[in-house]
């Protein structure tokens, strides 16, 4: 599933085409047909991510949510606009740009009410300049669950997925496992301000890159990562490899219905 620097990236490349204009919407799959005839015509104010939901902002206060789950993915293009190709559940276009957008798990106009109730009930997104670290934190001090399943719960951390969190807990040292009400406010910070920046960089690079200058490929005279979610990183689907600080091989388990990847030193228990 794409994580937050994904979604933001798309919220950017579609203001970009859109934004301050009049769109074409249409459903060729059928799915969307009623939501695509609300829309069509309309102009397009502006767009924006939250965590991994994607908003189009209408005029007329009608909002397109997009959520993309595990096989959702836009494609976009200059005219001429390509016959549809497959389940297109909704395309956009104007006389300059056009995209597609396939596989979705949410679709959908929301009016402006539950615009709002969406928003209320996502956590705190990194990426975001209005995001308060100090409310999450207030979820995360009051739970005994493990700081990594805290860190992929969207009500408490809008955005932050598989990787981010796994990449997160090794850089800061930390044992997936510890009970978030372990944390103190300074280490929360602390966190909070490497997953912000890590996430921010996912943006600009198109790509998860988490480990730091001296354990890049060039510099430690190794191999890049050959992954289809490419960047380099430390833990994540790398079981068995050897750990990039202290070479201990890294190890994998389930946590939260989800793979969970850590360096047994590097992570033995953290300064909390």
């Amino acid at each position: 599933m794409p994580e937050g620097h994904t979604i933001h990236r798309l919220a950017a490349r579609h203001r970009a085409f859109f934004a301050g204009r009049a769109v074409q919407v249409a459903s060729p799959q059928g799915r969307f047909a009623a939501g695509a005839a609300r829309l069509d015509g309309l102009t397009l104010l502006d767009t924006e991510a939250y965590g991994k939901h994607l908003l189009h902002h209408f005029e007329g206060g009608a909002t397109l949510h997009v959520h993309l789950g595990l096989y959702g993915k836009f494609a976009d293009g200059e005219p001429p606009v390509p016959a549809p190709v497959g389940q297109v559940r909704m395309r956009m276009a104007d006389e300059r740009h056009w995209l597609e957008l396939r596989g979705p798990t949410a679709c959908e106009v929301l009016d402006p009410g539950l615009v709002a109730a969406l928003r209320a009930r996502l956590g705190q997104d990194p990426l975001r300049d209005d995001a308060d670290p100090r409310i999450a934190y207030a979820r995360i001090a009051a739970a005994t669950r493990p700081l990594f399943a805290l860190l992929m719960d969207q009500s408490i951390v809008a955005g932050c997925g598989l990787i981010y969190a796994n990449e997160v807990l090794f850089r800061a040292g930390l044992s997936p496992t510890t009970p978030g009400s372990a944390i103190g406010a300074q280490r929360w910070d602390e966190l909070w301000n490497d997953l912000r920046a890590l996430m921010k960089e996912g943006v600009v690079q198109g790509r998860i890159d988490t480990v730091h200058t001296v354990h890049t490929p060039e510099a430690m005279r190794r191999a890049p990562r050959v992954d289809r979610h490419g960047g380099e990183v430390y833990v994540y689907r790398r079981p068995g490899q050897p750990c990039l600080v202290c070479g201990t091989a890294i190890a994998r388990g389930p946590l939260a219905g989800r793979n969970l990847y850590w360096c047994p030193c590097c992570q033995a228990s953290g300064d909390v």
